[in-house]
């Protein structure tokens, strides 16, 4: 697996993982907002992609950032590949990539209650990479309940 910048060519692969999880977080794939947000990381640079031996994407990760506070703004793993370090390996490169100086980085993910936060492994996926849960965040767009995760960057 190998971790780069993502292209405008790797669209249709950050589609495909947006796809497999938009039961738990609403409509992506065919909404403008969604592509908006991609294109505006794209044209950024702040938009990884991990790709596998066949160069397939097999994860993404769009960041953001104010310093001190960065944001992991939106973070896919493909079904396949989950549970063997993809995730760990964007977020080690986002942050290596990124990240200058102390701060915090941020993440909303899956409230306690919402049924993707055991499902999905999102909740004890930033626990395991250090983060805390943190104050609650507004209501996902298809009313699921979630909550920021932080955690503080040396």
């Amino acid at each position: 697996m190998i971790v780069r910048l993502a292209r405008e060519q790797d669209l249709p692969g950050l589609l495909g993982l947006a796809a497999q999880v938009e039961h738990w977080f609403g409509a992506m794939v065919e909404e403008p907002g969604f592509h908006r947000a991609v294109h505006r990381h794209l044209r950024r640079a702040t938009a990884l992609v991990a790709v596998d031996a066949r160069s397939a994407v097999v994860g993404g990760l769009l960041f953001g950032a104010e310093p001190p506070v960065h944001d992991v703004d939106w973070l896919v793993v493909a079904a396949r590949a989950r549970g063997t370090g993809v995730g760990r390996a964007l977020v080690t490169d986002a942050l290596d990539r990124f990240v200058r100086g102390p701060g915090t980085l941020e993440v909303v993910t899956f409230g306690a209650d919402h049924p993707g936060a055991v499902a999905s492994g999102a909740r004890v996926f930033y626990e395991r990479l250090g983060f805390t849960p943190a104050e609650p965040a507004a209501p996902g767009p298809e009313g699921g309940s979630r909550q920021v995760y932080r955690r503080l960057l040396p």
